[in-house]
Formats: C-alpha cells, sequence, structure tokens
C-alpha cells in the first residue's frame, strides 16, 4: 500500500462523566492501552501519535509504544473544543517538526478498547476502495427505533421524527421500521486533503461507513459503561 497513515488517538486529561477514563484500569491495562495497541497492530498505520494535555497520560502512552511528543495546548483541551481541531494540530506538528506527509489520517478515540487492529485494517481497506470519498466512521445497528423517539411539548409527545404521513407509529412492530445505524465512536478516517481544506473529520455528504457489532462497539463515557466493558472483558477471557 502506498498510502501513508496517521493515527492520531484524542485523550484529554479531563472528564465530567468518568473522571481519569482514558487511563482507567480495565483489567490489567489503562483503558488508553487497548487503543494503541489496535493502532499498532494494523499493518496500514504508519505513525501512531497520541495527543494530550496530560503528562500522566503522554507518559503511558509512550509506555505503551505510542509516539507522544507533545503535549495539546490548553485551548485544544477543553469542554468546548472540537477533536478536529486537536487532529489537525497534530497533523501540523508532524509537518513542521518531523517533515512527514500523510495521505489518510485516522482518528481514534481511547473509550473504545475492543476495536481491534482488524477493525481498523478493514475500515482503511474499504475507505481505499472509494477514491471519492473524503472520509468513512464506524457504525452499529442501532436497535431502538428513532420514530418511537419523541419531544415534550406542552402536555403531549409529538413526534421527534417523522416517519409516514398519516401512519401511527404505536401501531408498528420493531421489525417494520427500516434498519438504521449509528456513530459509535470507534474509528474515524479522513483523506489529509479533506481534513486540512475544510477543517473537519467526516463530510456528512460523502461519508463512508464501517458496520462494527454491539459486542465491539462498547463505547466508555460512564461508570455503568466501564461496568458492561468489564463484563464484556470478562467474557472474552473466559471463552
Amino acid at each position: 500500500m502506498d498510502y501513508r497513515i496517521l493515527s492520531v488517538i484524542l485523550a484529554r486529561g479531563a472528564s465530567k462523566g468518568l473522571p481519569g477514563k482514558n487511563i482507567i484500569l480495565l483489567g490489567d491495562k489503562p483503558l488508553i492501552a487497548y487503543t494503541i495497541e489496535a493502532s499498532l497492530g494494523s499493518r496500514y498505520i504508519n505513525t501512531t501519535a497520541v495527543s494530550t494535555d496530560s503528562e500522566s497520560i503522554r507518559q503511558i502512552a509512550i509506555k505503551y509504544g505510542a509516539e507522544a511528543p507533545f503535549l495539546r495546548p490548553a485551548d485544544l483541551a477543553t469542554d468546548t473544543a472540537h477533536s478536529p481541531d486537536a487532529v489537525k494540530h497534530a497533523v501540523i506538528f508532524y509537518e513542521n517538526e518531523r517533515k512527514a506527509v500523510y495521505d489518510i489520517v485516522v482518528m481514534l478515540q481511547p473509550t473504545s478498547p475492543f476495536r481491534a487492529s482488524r477493525h481498523i485494517d478493514e475500515a482503511i481497506e474499504k475507505f481505499l476502495q472509494d477514491q471519492t470519498l473524503d472520509s468513512l466512521i464506524s457504525v452499529r445497528k442501532q436497535d431502538y427505533p428513532p420514530w418511537w423517539m419523541f419531544t415534550l411539548e406542552g402536555n403531549r409527545l409529538c413526534p421527534a421524527f417523522n416517519f409516514q404521513e398519516g401512519v401511527n407509529v404505536f401501531n408498528l412492530e420493531r421489525q417494520q421500521f427500516p434498519v438504521v445505524y449509528r456513530p459509535n465512536g470507534a474509528i474515524y478516517l479522513m483523506r489529509y486533503a479533506y481534513l486540512m481544506r475544510q477543517g473537519s473529520i467526516v463530510n456528512s455528504m460523502n461519508n463512508g461507513f464501517y458496520i462494527m457489532s454491539e459486542d465491539d462497539s462498547v463505547d466508555i463515557d460512564t461508570r455503568a459503561d466501564l461496568y458492561a466493558a468489564e463484563a464484556e472483558l470478562a467474557k472474552r477471557k473466559s471463552a
């Protein structure tokens, strides 16, 4: 493969939902280690870089084999900072300081411990099969139909999404709705040119997909998510 691919793992030090989640222990390893190992195990990724504002996370990243050559600026590590800006900052660092040029950028989040190297490689292969795509993200099947979701207006429930004109969604079974998918946060792929031109990691109008299973899509943002991940890890170890 003649493409140069940079993997950027975003790992802020602060976390409101689950404090210290990026390095919280899952089994015998800090959470971020699973993502670093998955990235390093890819057949296609040339560089695995961790972008963090935390020196402790930086040292853990280096311990597990990732590069962490900088600390992310504070203004790119706030609750309101945008991921595309942090990814772009990492790309520019490698351009300026390492004279490294990449064709594809992969953004990985530490909160997806069961996203494996094979998932990353299969997503990359699918992305490269369609040269017209600007981006590709991983998704999972959404079991609960969005047409059974509502907003509150006064004392009434109002459909958040219209299904079909004149159709009472309460008279439909789950199987009668179209199959829909939602992002699972595990893999984001983008072309370097698109990222630098648009400052975005996903082009919603020209975006590919890679489907992952529910079990592989565990995303840890809360204590309950962590318990679910621990249960999934125990199940895999006993299999």
